[in-house]
């Protein structure tokens, strides 16, 4: 089974800070893979361990994308190849350019499955797996906490509010999974030193044959919620009179 799992790289949230304007300044943060994509990852990995097959990562992006370290981050987590679109005009891309050129690398380098985080963990739209699959024209799901591969199908399960939903999944298809479908795996010291001699292919946008694109829409800016300071306020104990007091304080909490 050729799978191919896609990621992002997102900013350091430890490194973000916030201007007195309550813009936000990136400049210091360092770049990561996006945490729910290991999901993703690690998913692949136990599907290709239990039928067979090649796991390939794939990400679109701008030229942050080719730092050797953040390659080697995602070759140590067990994919065989790597392949990336790296081109300006994919900085900052929304939801639907970024599902687009997606789904025309993917077409590019053939697949059965594709496999996607439940969202980025910046700004976590969960709208790419989506669009993705209603590009490629085929079977999307997403919220998936559970993957058995029987007989070329995917046998899946969500969990619902009060219930856990079980589908059976023709291939190929695209499937976004959930944070709590497994524990993502550590890299070793030989799988760091392994991911350096895997493959890795860059690609511009025109090279999988990318339109040119105006958006429709422009973020104007993005603000931090505004900080207020903290009451302070501390009741110490269990008695009858602190819990009056704690009521009382939710009471003008709310209606401030």
């Amino acid at each position: 089974m050729n799978i191919i799992v896609c990621y992002k790289i997102v900013p350091e949230e430890q490194d973000i800070r916030v201007n007195p304007d309550r813009t936000l300044d990136f400049a210091r943060a360092e770049w990561k893979l996006s945490l729910y994509d290991l999901n993703a990852v690690e998913a692949g990995m136990q599907i290709a361990e239990a039928v067979g097959g090649q796991v390939t990562a794939l990400s679109v992006g701008d030229g942050k994308l080719e730092n050797s370290k953040l390659k080697k981050a995602i070759l140590s987590r067990g994919p065989e190849v790597l392949y990336l679109v790296i081109d300006e005009a994919l900085s900052g891309a929304d939801t639907y350019r970024t599902a687009q050129t997606l789904a025309l690398a993917a077409e590019k380098i053939g697949f059965d499955l594709i496999l996607c985080g439940e969202g980025s963990s910046d700004l976590y739209a969960r709208q790419t797996g989506i669009q993705l699959g209603e590009i490629l024209q085929i079977p999307v799901i997403n919220n998936i906490s559970k993957i058995t591969p029987q007989n070329g199908l995917l046998l899946v399960e969500r969990d619902l509010d009060d219930e856990t939903e079980v589908l059976e999944v023709s291939l190929p298809a695209v499937v976004s999974v959930s944070a709590g479908i497994n524990s993502t795996r550590i890299p070793g010291m030989k799988d760091i030193l392994n991911a350096g001699k895997k493959p890795a292919t860059e690609w511009r946008a025109g090279d999988v044959g990318l339109p040119v694109y105006e958006s429709k829409v422009s973020p104007l800016h993005t603000l931090a919620p505004e900080q207020t300071d903290r009451k302070r306020i501390i009741l110490d104990g269990d008695s009858e009179e602190n819990i009056q007091a704690l009521f009382e304080n939710i009471r003008q909490a709310i209606k401030q």
